[in-house]
């Protein structure tokens, strides 16, 4: 069966893993800053004796009691002469321990002034940096770290999202890449591989990671939704209604899911189908659930599918929310208006106004069924009151101007219309003003 490209308000392809909707990357910072406390020989640093001494006696208390750590080696510092670099480091770990990220900073950075080559100092400082979102301080502080030779898939991991959070989607993917290759369980990494292949449209690489991503963490419910969006991006909404079918069949469909599975259907205009998923979305998102039932109805009202749509607006419950209730009453007036049921359209119109006496398009509505029956005076009541409301005052003047074009009043027409330009300028409503205004001069004549 082929799926055709029939309803506007279908808002499918939006992959949900886009980058302002993602959290970063899951980190225990202090965990990595305690656990770099011990050092790389020839590679770093090293403490004067006293420095060692008193290192030796406080680096197993920098996780358990970070603040009595500090102010031990606080005590081993003096004005005559500074801290050596990896003492530095040191303090720097005790602080960020501590929950004192300025002086931690401070620390890092005298650290790697004095010592540029200190591996993870530079580290760190892209951990406190990462840590405080401060995104674009820690790619330097990273890539340095990885130009000394680090290649901790985590280091990789953390300076791609920095990167990525930066715009700089090249060395992103690279870096990226680069940690799945010495982590490549990791969900975090892949996901964010996974961003960078949909925001550049690359859906084939895409469609390979959350595959992977399913097949590893087959609860997690956006990845199915990510997946249906790829391929209906590819224009492949049959399997894309096949995965949903999938993740409601095994429970872990989201309401984003149900809707955009129930839009699926509606598309193919299977409305058994499309009613029992937006049901299924009005249990934890009633005003969504109501709104594209009710949308639904309104287009197969407007395509002719009369049955169809009152089959939809049926199935609604009577606990509709304030707004629900609204839209569902104008639905239900338009599904009369299309049977020619005047009177009753009118009823349920008269049941909106009740609710909201300044609904402009009830008024409008209104008005058309008076209209249509050729009672004229309550169809101009109905549209001078639409008049007053700014959104709706274009149409009420158009409406106008047709009524007293049957009247024969074409001044008072005319002055409709030209109320109406200067609310939209349009051919069409031009050319109409100038006809009537022909008729006008006939008449004069």
């Amino acid at each position: 069966m082929k799926i055709r490209r029939i309803f506007i308000f279908l808002a499918m392809a939006l992959p949900v893993l886009a980058l302002s909707s993602e959290p970063a990357p899951k980190l225990d910072p202090k965990r990595i800053i305690n656990e770099s406390s011990g050092f790389l020989k020839e590679r770093e640093p090293e403490m004067t004796a006293e420095e060692y001494a008193l290192y030796e006696k406080v680096v197993t208390m920098l996780s358990s009691q970070p603040e009595f750590a500090l102010k031990l080696l606080e005590a081993m510092i003096n004005d005559k002469e500074p801290p050596s670099p990896a003492f530095e480091f040191i303090l720097g770990n005790a602080y960020y321990s501590a929950g004192q990220t300025a002086r931690a900073e401070a620390s890092y950075q005298r650290a790697v002034k004095r010592y540029p080559s200190f591996l993870r100092a530079w580290s760190n400082l892209g951990v406190l940096y990462y840590s405080t979102d401060r995104f674009a301080e820690a790619i330097p502080c990273f890539s340095t770290a990885v130009t000394l030779g680090d290649r901790d898939p985590a280091t990789f991991g953390l300076l791609a999202y920095c990167l990525e959070r930066r715009g700089n989607v090249v060395p992103a993917e690279m870096a990226y890449m680069q940690a799945m290759s010495g982590d490549p369980a990791n969900a975090n990494w892949i996901e964010g591989l996974l961003r960078i292949y949909i925001q550049g449209k690359q859906y084939g690489r895409a469609e390979s990671l959350v595959k992977n991503l399913i097949k590893e963490h087959p609860q997690e419910t956006r990845y199915w939704l990510t997946y249906a969006n790829i391929l209906i991006e590819n224009n492949r909404k049959l399997e894309a209604v096949a995965v949903l079918e999938a993740a409601v069949g095994t429970g872990v469909a989201s309401p984003d899911a149900l809707n955009t599975l129930a839009d699926l259907y509606a598309e193919q205009r299977l409305v058994p189908e499309a009613v029992a998923i937006y049901k299924k979305v009005l249990g934890p998102s009633p005003a969504l659930g109501e709104q594209k039932l009710i949308h639904f109805a309104e287009v197969l009202i407007a395509g002719g599918q009369l049955p169809q749509a009152q089959e939809v607006l049926g199935s609604l419950k009577s606990e509709l929310t304030p707004a629900g209730r609204i839209d569902f009453l104008q639905a239900r007036a338009n599904l009369f208006f299309a049977r020619k049921q005047w009177r009753e359209a009118r009823q349920e119109l008269q049941k909106l106004l009740e609710l909201a006496p300044l609904n402009g398009k009830a008024l409008l509505s209104l008005g058309r069924t008076y209209a249509a029956e050729d009672d004229l005076p309550h169809a101009t009541f109905a549209f001078e009151a639409a008049l007053q409301i700014p959104d709706c005052a274009y149409r009420a003047d158009l409406e106008l101007a047709n009524i007293e074009l049957k009247n024969r009043h074409y001044d008072k027409s005319v002055a409709y219309l030209e109320t109406a330009l200067k609310i939209e300028r349009t051919a069409a409503v031009e050319d109409y003003l100038a006809r009537i205004r022909t008729l006008i001069v006939k008449n004069s004549d």
